[in-house]
């Protein structure tokens, strides 16, 4: 029986499509993710990041939603320290009210992009130190249960919008085990700690009001096609596109120059972050997959389909679902 499988979407966009392009092929994605039978969708924030618009999760989850049925949408994840937990509880409670039992909560402490937008987003450095105490602040808005004296959120108050704690790391997976939350490792692109973090995560796992036992999700990339060279030509274009990380801003440079960077030890890490990556034809992946689900064995998939353009994460969607799903 095939774990359920949810997909991870950063709307990305290609070097040549546009904004507009990218947001429209979002909708498209979480339709076909529906028709396929993935669980879900998420969203995750980004700041500052041309290639990402992802930015305003609310926003995308709301304009997805109306475009879409049965198929649940979330944050995977707002980026808690960059907003007050009031806000997120009225933003989540408002779409929980339009499209009830469909709105799902992540939640990390990152900034989301470099420090010098952390500041942008007048953040402070200390900011996610108090995660936690904005978590159980912003679960109790949730819940009508605010510990916040004479605050609620209207909407949001009772929705009961279910919190995910996501993380790269022990301290996300220690947390999400002391609030018994479900725990969403990022392993599609910080993979180092998957396997010490879920046996933390389950080994102290309290039982609470929302999960009585533990729930892992655990991400993982993949770039499916018709055929294989076509594959890794999508990973190979995909890579390139990440050089842009080794460079000062704006930087310019031809394929040739960007498989040469790519060689370079400096480069090593942008290997690590796909780590845990499936490319091929549909066997190719089933089996990739497959044997990441044995191994980390967790209760659910996020997938993130890292075909460069839209209509390549399309065919993604739909061959991985074909081969995983059916």
């Amino acid at each position: 029986m095939p774990l359920p499988i949810s997909m991870l979407d950063l709307a990305t966009v290609a070097r040549d499509q546009t904004v507009a392009e990218s947001l429209a092929g979002m909708v498209a994605l979480a339709q076909k993710a529906e028709e396929t039978g993935y669980g879900r969708v998420w969203y995750a924030e980004h700041h500052n990041m041309a290639s990402i618009a992802s930015s305003a999760t609310s926003v995308l989850i709301a304009h997805v939603a109306a475009q879409t049925k049965t198929i649940r949408l979330g944050s995977g994840g707002v980026m808690l320290p960059n907003h007050a937990p009031l806000i997120i509880a009225e933003q989540y409670g408002t779409l929980e009210t339009l499209h009830p039992g469909r709105i799902d909560l992540g939640l990390g402490r990152a900034p989301g992009s470099d420090q010098n937008t952390m500041r942008a987003l007048r953040r402070d450095a200390a900011s996610a130190n108090s995660f936690p105490q904005d978590v159980l602040e912003l679960q109790g808005y949730l819940r009508g249960q605010s510990l916040i004296p004479n605050v609620d959120a209207y909407p949001g108050k009772g929705t009961g919008v279910p919190l995910y704690i996501l993380g790269s790391s022990l301290f996300g997976a220690g947390l999400a085990a002391a609030l018994g939350l479900p725990y969403a490792f990022a392993s599609h692109f910080a993979p180092a700690a998957l396997q010490e973090a879920i046996a933390l995560y389950r080994r102290e796992f309290q039982p609470s009001e929302q999960l009585e036992k533990p729930y892992v999700m655990a991400a993982y990339n993949v770039v499916a096609a018709d055929d294989q060279a076509e594959a890794e030509r999508q990973l190979q274009e995909l890579m390139r596109s990440r050089v842009a990380l080794l460079v000062r801003p704006g930087t310019q440079y031809t394929d040739e120059q960007a498989d040469e960077l790519l060689a370079l030890p400096q480069a090593q890490h942008l290997h690590q972050m796909m780590t845990y990556t499936a490319v091929g034809t549909p066997g190719v992946v089933r089996e990739k997959v497959t044997e990441f689900a044995e191994q980390t064995g967790a209760d659910e998939l996020i997938v993130a389909h890292q075909g460069p353009r839209v209509e390549e994460r399309l065919r993604s969607v739909e061959l991985f679902a074909d081969a995983y799903l059916t």
